[in-house]
């Protein structure tokens, strides 16, 4: 069995255990039922997910020059405090900016590594817990723009991290923590603007993942290194393929590169 096409990030639906699904130039494929089965990678070349050239990604499925002008690479999708549409300011195109960033914003806690915090839009839950391969999440705040969410996680960021070590997510070599008592603890220190919009709901959405077995160590599998690879795919998790040999595939910060896949076991 063997498909080919552009990489893009894999989408995925929150059922008892998360569906992996990759979708290529003429199929989708649900990447769950490959669990155990031997699957090669091979790399084809780059196409630019905006302008569709040839061109080697620069970032984020990009070559250079798009990824410096389309608005959706912009420094506020990365730095949501850097977001200005509420204020009317365009940064690259304003009518993107707008419907955006003028839309609900979720400020959450994760659990994935270790307790971090992140932003991301009210309708990418639970899309962008599942994307950060966090085993638990809780949202703490929902307020009516990007900016909001973008102050208050810098205010919280002082406190608990903003990163996720991916090492240690895939290896599932995660502490268990109370998150209800440290949303708590956290409350405090809520800029003024935003304390209006606390949530005092405390559902904790847990999250299982397709992993027959975590790995002890993890490589990275690079394609501009290694063009060619094969191994037994043993779990995915965030947006990452884990193969037996404890090499990992992040599927999102490959995208724009043209594979082929091959299901050969």
């Amino acid at each position: 069995m063997k498909f080919q096409g552009v990489l893009t990030k894999m989408n995925t639906e929150n059922k008892d255990v998360v569906q992996y699904y990759l979708a290529t130039d003429r199929h989708v494929l649900n990447l769950n039922q490959f669990l155990n089965k031997s699957i090669a990678i091979s790399f084809d070349g780059y196409e630019c997910l905006s302008c569709k050239k040839e061109k080697k990604i620069y970032r984020q499925g990009h070559c250079y020059d798009c990824f410096y002008d389309q608005p959706y690479t912009a420094d506020w999708v990365m730095k949501p405090e850097l977001s200005k549409a509420h204020l009317g300011i365009e940064e690259r195109n304003l009518a993107y900016e707008e419907n955006a960033q003028l839309q609900p914003h979720i400020v959450y806690l994760a659990l994935s590594s270790n307790v971090k915090v992140g932003v991301t839009r009210k309708s990418q839950i639970p899309t962008r817990w599942i994307d950060q391969g966090a085993k638990e999440a809780i949202v703490f705040v929902e307020v009516p723009n990007r900016y909001l969410a973008g102050i208050t996680e810098v205010a919280l960021k002082a406190y608990v991290s903003d990163k996720t070590s991916w090492q240690k997510m895939l290896k599932n070599n995660v502490e268990q923590q109370d998150l209800v008592k440290i949303k708590q603890e956290l409350k405090p220190y809520l800029p003024e603007e935003t304390k209006q919009y606390y949530v005092g709901d405390d559902h904790i959405l847990k999250l299982k993942y397709p992993v027959e077995k975590y790995p002890e160590k993890v490589g990275s599998l690079n394609l501009d290194k290694d063009p060619f690879y094969e191994g037994v795919l043993k779990g995915i998790k965030a947006q990452y393929l884990i193969f037996e040999d404890g090499k990992v595939f992040n599927v999102r910060a490959n995208e724009g590169y043209k594979v082929q896949i091959e299901i050969t076991s």
